[in-house]
């Protein structure tokens, strides 16, 4: 029970940890007197009780005596470093070999010059000629004595060990800072449950981490004593809820059984209750209930583990992040169950663990999340490459790599558009292959696709900004192209109907020549697709009934687009 106590206590019990009041080893053990009210004076008792434990003090004042050994103060004026826990009042006597008794004390909400960080009071004994014999404290309506711990040190190794704590723990809550910055903006750019628990969880660390270490009274020094203790117990409390959801809900629900996964929420919920009721607790059985409190954390601890195993062993990538993160934590609290680490680490004990714990698994985490997000961005990337070329094929004739009609019909709306932008000339060529069905009957259509292929890349190398190529089906292709004027247009015409004629063809069809005929038409501007196609075909109907390989222009006479519109219902209609 006393482990599970000291496990809860430091979990859940904000700036107190746990320990027997024997923490304090100066010669004999501590003595202790208790009264069941505060008393009105300063007075000490004048029997203290070194066997057994205090009862009753809760509502009253409980008194704890220590007698130094001979020459302990000699090397260097000595300090009483008290972990601070919630009480009203907390008194400290010095005692001198020559009878004189120095005192010095803080209230909750008032903590003066005595605070440090790492949730400790300092009270330095003054110097004087003659040896410090004795210590004795009282608090006045403390919590519990098992949440008490003390040290008595040299002054210099104080303010060392008060330095490198407070080094430590500012380190510790950077770093929570940074991941917990770093989860909220993930969760708002993705979008995802995981880093918005993750967020929270850092977050509520964070404020635990700066109330445990006392780091808050820079700027809230009224909250000093046992207000700050309160809070720390429903933050720690809620931390470990957030901290369960976190990892519960990144989970998908086939790797993980619903009972298991219903098993670690309720038992997070039990956690989250009690830890409500105990948060407000001054007096009562807080001891029995932190007890309670540290079989449900140990459980809910169980049910998440069993949680990540079980999904790792289903071949969850989630759980193997999740194991990383989680093993630290889970090392460290099972390793303070027998390990007593209170008077380790320049006093911080177990919760400077848990704060560097807590920071290696945001940490850990958010790296586990950054892998993940790359990973899930490379698959949409991929994706939308696969489906950029999907598209990209749709617009491709598979026989010879150009675009197929619909390609071609979307490209020149932008090469029209940018001709009427800039005023230039745009023509439509129509190349349609000469004699191709006897091609086709005499040499098979294997060689027919050879012939076709061969003149798709004759024409192919044409294509760029000002000029696009296509297949429209079958033996006939066509060029749009913008920006030239009627002789360089005509020579470019007849330049592309000697380079296809030229090409060579003998592996398919022998010393056969193959030739084609083009219908051109042209326009100055404002000319659509539809008239300037008409045209064109008209052009290859001449080009073809007057003996073909030859070129044939047509010049279309652009209109305003609603009276050609006019004009053509009208020939239509008579």
């Amino acid at each position: 029970m006393r482990a599970l106590t000291f496990l809860c206590a430091f979990l859940c019990m904000g700036s107190a940890g746990v320990a027997s009041a024997e923490v304090l080893r100066l010669g004999q053990p501590l003595c202790h007197a208790v009264s069941s009210v505060v008393p009105a004076g300063d007075a000490i008792p004048e029997n203290f009780a070194c066997t057994g434990k205090p009862q009753g003090y809760q509502k009253g004042t409980l008194w704890l005596h220590d007698m130094l050994p001979i020459g302990a103060d000699e090397q260097d004026d000595l300090s009483l470093i008290i972990h601070s826990s919630r009480f009203d009042r907390l008194f400290v006597y010095f005692t001198y070999a020559d009878g004189a008794m120095e005192r010095q004390d803080v209230r909750s909400g008032d903590f003066g010059s005595h605070w440090r960080a790492g949730g400790q009071l300092a009270f330095r004994a003054p110097h004087r000629d003659v040896p410090l014999v004795g210590v004795t404290m009282r608090f006045d309506k403390v919590a519990s004595a098992n949440l008490l711990r003390m040290r008595l040190v040299g002054r210099g190794e104080e303010s060392t060990q008060t330095t490198g704590l407070a080094t430590s723990i500012g380190a510790a809550l950077v770093l929570l800072l940074a991941g917990a910055i770093y989860n909220a903006s993930l969760a708002v750019a993705v979008r995802r449950q995981f880093s918005a628990w993750q967020a929270a969880w850092a977050s509520c660390m964070i404020v635990w981490g700066a109330c445990w270490s006392q780091l808050h009274l820079f700027f809230f020094p009224g909250m000093a004593g046992a207000v700050s203790a309160q809070i720390c117990t429903g933050l720690s409390c809620l931390a470990i809820s957030l901290a369960t959801l976190s990892a519960v809900t990144a989970l998908d629900e086939g790797y993980v059984s619903r009972w298991a996964r219903r098993t670690a929420l309720v038992l997070t919920g039990c956690v989250a209750l009690l830890g409500v009721p105990l948060s407000f607790m001054r007096s009562g059985p807080i001891d029995a209930l932190a007890g309670v409190l540290g079989i449900l954390v140990l459980a809910n601890l169980l049910a998440v583990a069993f949680c990540i195993a079980q999904a790792w062993r289903r071949g969850s990538h989630e759980a193997r992040s999740f194991a990383g993160a989680w093993s630290v934590p889970m090392v460290v609290l099972g390793s303070i169950e027998f390990i007593d680490t209170n008077t380790m680490f320049w006093g911080g004990g177990s919760q400077i663990l848990i704060l560097f714990a807590a920071a290696w698994q945001t940490l850990w985490l958010s790296v586990a999340a950054s892998r993940s997000h790359a990973r899930l961005r490379i698959e949409r990337d991929m994706a939308r490459q696969a489906e950029a070329q999907a598209q990209e094929l749709a617009r491709r004739d598979s026989l010879t790599g150009l675009p197929n009609r619909r390609g071609f019909i979307e490209r020149v709306g932008t090469v029209l558009e940018q001709s009427q932008q800039q005023g230039a000339t745009v023509a439509l060529l129509l190349i349609d292959v000469d004699w191709f069905k006897s091609i086709n009957d005499v040499y098979g259509h294997e060689a027919g696709d050879v012939v076709l292929a061969t003149i798709a890349r004759q024409i192919g190398p044409h294509e760029s900004r000002t000029c696009t190529v296509a297949r429209l089906g079958g033996e006939e292709f066509a060029m749009m192209v913008a920006g030239l004027e009627d002789f360089a247009l005509k020579r470019f015409a007849e330049d592309v109907r000697r380079e296809i004629a030229a090409c060579d063809h003998g592996e398919a069809i022998g010393r056969r020549n193959v030739t084609v005929s083009i219908g051109l038409a042209k326009a100055a501007t404002g000319a659509d697709f539809r008239s300037l196609y008409r045209l064109a075909d008209e052009a290859l109907y001449d080009a073809k009934r007057q003996g073909r390989d030859q070129v044939v222009v047509r010049t279309l006479d652009v209109l305003d687009s609603s009276a050609a519109e006019d004009i053509e219902r009208a020939a239509l209609g008579s």
